[in-house]
């Protein structure tokens, strides 16, 4: 394969989709491979090894609830024809759609991987390795916390402007943040901050309620003005804001220090400082996707 046919392919990967609910089960999947690539490891991954670090990283940056499926992209990535198993026949053999259980995966440490040809490619040129990871974190995450899966799939990119991905075809409202900013009084919606130089404005972005990735539109109901700190958190699924009440919610799930976690949960309960503008309040059908798909729950009470 050449280097565009290996991108037109990573690309390509098909991922299950059902109305606006996310599936990160294969981009996931595919970064943590990606991360090992030029580690000195194998090409091919025991199951037993990938299980428990696919958990985590589902359990980090995916819905609530989507681990239970762990086991799914490692069988299904095949049909994609980037990805190889090895095992018993018995296994191997089925349909595509008899996906085996994490039991059977487990004891019959079936393995998985890049196919050789793919896999020695991709050894070759660590900046064709970068780019793919950089597309498909530009496909599925907002870029606050892109770096962050990165990160954690062992990946070290050094994120540009665009990576030019075919895919990228809807183009974003370039005045949305300041339509947004101007709404909500270039303040942050949880805390207020409103730090500015001169005119410049330090440390406030437009945060998607429903992601960009997820086809959220960029219109003023779909956005919060956020300091750097709670988009993030925001984006993390740490809080939430109830759609009846435009309560910020936080999760049980975030902890720290007594210091650190007293500030962040000072607002916990507390009202979105709202838009000047009723028309321009988040929509309920933008915040019920986010605490769906984003939010980690359970809510502290």
């Amino acid at each position: 394969m050449t280097r565009d046919q290996i991108l037109r392919a990573f690309d390509s990967i098909r991922v299950w989709r059902q109305g606006d609910r996310r599936a990160v089960h294969k981009p996931l999947l595919v970064l943590f491979a990606l991360g090992k690539i030029g580690s000195g490891e194998t090409a091919m991954l025991d199951w037993n090894d990938v299980e428990p670090c696919l958990k985590e990283l589902l359990d980090e940056f995916g819905p609530d609830g989507s681990s239970k499926n762990r086991h799914n992209p490692f069988w299904h990535l095949r049909t994609d024809n980037l990805w190889a198993l090895a095992g018993p026949p018995s296994i191997l053999g089925r349909a595509p759609g008899a996906t085996p259980t994490l039991t059977e995966l487990r004891t019959n440490h079936v393995r998985g991987g890049f196919p050789a040809a793919l896999h020695s490619a991709l050894t070759r040129d660590p900046a064709l390795v970068a780019t793919i990871a950089q597309r498909i974190v530009e496909a599925h995450f907002p870029e606050s916390i892109r770096s962050d899966v990165l990160t954690a799939t062992g990946l070290s990119v050094e994120m540009s402007e665009s990576t030019g991905h075919p895919g990228n075809v809807r183009r974003r409202d370039p005045v949305f943040r300041e339509k947004v900013l101007l709404t909500y009084q270039y303040r942050c919606g949880v805390c207020g901050h409103d730090l500015r130089l001169g005119r410049q404005i330090i440390g406030l972005e437009a945060a998607h309620i429903k992601w960009f990735q997820a086809n959220g539109p960029d219109i003023v109901p779909n956005g919060i003005a956020l300091c750097s700190l709670h988009h993030k958190v925001f984006d993390l699924g740490a809080f939430t804001i109830l759609p009846d009440t435009y309560e910020i919610a936080f999760s049980q799930h975030l902890n720290g220090s007594d210091d650190a976690a007293a500030r962040m949960l000072a607002h916990h309960g507390a009202g979105l400082i709202l838009p000047q503008s009723r028309e321009y309040l988040p929509r309920p059908e933008f915040l019920y996707w986010h605490q769906k798909e984003v939010f980690k729950s359970p809510l502290r009470t």
